[in-house]
Parts: structure tokens; sequence; C-alpha cells
């Protein structure tokens, strides 16, 4: 296979360290984690004393001051584990980034070294029942009282850590009349009067990791709850484009990743399985259908290294990233669906990786934006008209 440069041996260094953590902490739980539909809370603050969360945040605010390359690795060895329900990419490469660079220094400074010590949950709320991948649709609203705070009042669906988190970032309408230009994102706390998680969602796949509905009711809010402070009042919009480009290939680079270790593992299987008194790999079919996954996987990870190193070098367009987003979201599925079908009947069957993986595959199509979106996108950087 191709050589990754990308990576140096202080990074290979991490990545032994990490998976020495995984499976000491992570792999002799999770499995009752998916039972019951959440995460320890325990293993949150355990990965923030030993250093796995915001490992990107600078030291000041309690972070490594690591480069995004350690992140990447953590992408790919959670998810080539099947180890999906741990939400640390969300909450460290999601929540603390817009903390960090859109907030006030006393925003800062009040939740990223929590959130880095896992003392602190973070999350994002964007999605609505009838708001998905179109933002500018959202109806939960802040509306602007004469003292300056806001009053909240809306519902989110489908929110990555809900159940768990102490802090979410609330996408809210305080201009319905704007548009887009109306949109601004707001720092709400567990306890916060008003606010209150609803049941934790039962998943296709993803299951230990927590999923939950969020309601505001009435949640006041003062003035400094507004990320970025006042002068950010409805540029909610545009910093949720700006981040995009990086989440979309957080998915793409776990996409590659759970595809790769799929077709490790049905290598592995179909060299041990006979049918017919002759191993599974012997079969013209099982080995061309295994060349063929093979190449189109090293194929997406040359194409994803590619935008990782635009990423560090604050080049990735958002019309690249939607194309890795979607080329390797679909592609993950294909390899699932392949592979397991190679397993036979034990690949449908919950105890084995490949039929978990299968299920957890079928969501990187839809959040981050739908595939279809993604292919809105690129039509436009394009300069294809639409409607």
């Amino acid at each position: 296979m191709i050589e990754r440069p990308l990576f140096t041996p202080e990074h290979e260094a991490f990545r032994d360290s990490l998976r020495r953590f995984m499976d000491k902490e992570i792999a002799p739980l999770h499995a009752e984690w998916e039972e019951r539909g959440y995460v320890d809370r325990e293993v949150w603050h355990k990965a923030g004393a030993n250093g796995f969360l915001c490992m990107s945040l600078p030291e000041e605010y309690g972070g490594a001051g690591a480069d995004l390359l350690y992140s990447v690795i953590q992408f790919e060895e959670l998810w080539a584990a099947g180890q999906t329900g741990i939400g640390w990419g969300l909450h460290s490469e999601i929540v603390a980034p817009y903390i960090l660079r859109y907030g006030t220094e006393a925003q800062k400074r009040s939740y990223l070294p929590r959130l880095a010590s896992g003392e602190m949950v973070g999350a994002i709320a964007m999605s609505e029942p009838a708001a998905g991948s179109d933002l500018q649709a959202v109806r939960t609203s802040a509306v602007k009282q004469p003292d300056g705070s806001y009053v909240l009042n809306g519902s989110k669906t489908f929110i990555t850590n809900g159940w768990h988190c102490d802090l979410v970032i609330v996408v809210a309408k305080t201009d319905p009349a704007a548009g887009a230009k109306g949109t601004s994102l707001f720092l709400v706390e567990r306890g916060m009067p008003g606010f209150e998680k609803g049941q934790r969602l039962k998943k296709l796949g993803l299951k230990a990791q927590d999923t939950s509905e969020l309601f505001f009711n009435d949640v006041r809010l003062a003035p400094e709850q507004l990320l970025g402070g006042p002068a950010m009042e409805g540029r909610g919009f545009i910093c949720l484009m700006e981040q995009l480009p990086w989440e979309r290939l957080q998915i793409a680079i776990s996409a590659v990743a759970a595809a790769q270790a799929a077709i490790d593992r049905t290598v592995a299987y179909v060299k041990e399985r006979k049918v017919f008194g002759q191993p599974v790999a012997s079969y013209q079919n099982t080995r061309y259908t295994l060349a063929e996954l093979q190449t189109e996987v090293q194929v997406a990870r040359v194409f994803v290294d590619k935008c990782i190193e635009l990423l560090m070098a604050e080049k990735l367009d958002t019309a690249t990233a939607s194309m890795a987003k979607y080329w390797t979201s679909d592609l993950q599925c294909k390899v699932m669906d392949e592979c397991l079908q190679l397993f036979g009947g034990y690949g449908y069957m919950w105890e084995y990786p490949v039929a978990r993986a299968y299920a957890d595959a079928r969501v990187q199509r839809i959040y981050g934006g739908t595939n279809e979106i993604m292919k809105e996108v690129i039509t436009r950087a394009m300069g294809l008209p639409g409607r």
C-alpha cells in the first residue's frame, strides 16, 4: 500500500498510546454501552486526564497545542476499532473550536479548560424536527429583551452527546426576517431553567453514542451566552459555513478508516472459513471482490490524505470537502455491504464486528449534510445553474 508521509514518529507513538487506552478503557465495555445507549461518564474523565480531549487547543486553554493530525489519528483508530460510541470528535474538534475561534476571551477561559479536562461534555444543536441539512430553516428562536438578555424557545433532535452534555452550542434565529443573516449561536449550560433533555434516541447504528432530543422552553440567556458577544449576533450562519469543511473531512477520515478495517477483517475471515471444503478466499469472486474494494479504498485514502494536507495549510475549500464526504461515505457503505456478504450468515450476527460496522456506516451519508446536499455544493462550485 502507498506510504502515508503525513505522520511523524511522534504521531505514530501517539497512535500506539491511544490504542493502549482504547484496549483498556473502551473495548471491554463497549458492548455493554451499546446495550444501554450511552458510554460511562468516567471514560470522559479518563480521556481528559490522559490528554485525549481537545488536543488541538492552545495550552493556555487546557489543550496540548497539538496539530490536527493527532485528532485525525483519533478518528481513524476509534472507527477502525468500531468503538463508535465515543463522542470525542464532536466535542474536541467541533464544539471546542467554535468557542476558540469565535468566543470572547471570557467564554474561552470559562469553557475550554473544562472541555479539555472532561469536566464538561460538549454538544452542538443544529438539526430540528423540520430542519436537517437546511440550516437556514431552523425555527428555534432567541428573542432579545429590553435588558439585553435573550429568551430561547425551540427544540432540537438527533443531537450527539445530547444526553451527556453539560454545554451545548444552540443554533437559533435572532432575526427570522433576515434569513441566514439572522442566525446566532448561543452557549447553553446544563441546569439552566427551561433547558430539558428528551429521551435517548434508539438508532440503527452508533448504538453506544448517546443521541437525544433537546428542548428549550423560555430559557433566559444573559448577553454573555451569545457566542462571541454582541458583535457576533446574526453571524452564526457564517460561523457554521466556515467550519463545515473540517466537519465533513472528519466524516471522510472515519469512513476510510472503517472501510479499511472491514477489509482487513474480511481478508482474515475468508482465509479461515471453508465452503465446500475450500477456503472462501480460494474462490475468484471473493478475491476479485476484495481486490476491487481495496483499490477503491486506497484511492479514497490518497484523496483524503491530500485533503488533510490542504486543511493543515488552511486551503481546504467547501466543495472539495464535500466531495470527500459524499464519496467516501458512499464507499464505506458499499464496502460494508460487500464484506458482510463474504461473511455469509455470520456477517448478519451482531456479535461480529462487520455487522456493527454495517449499521454504523449508514448515517455517514446523512449527517454533516446529506450526500445529496454535498452534490449540490459541488455543482455550485462548478458554476452549474440550480434552482
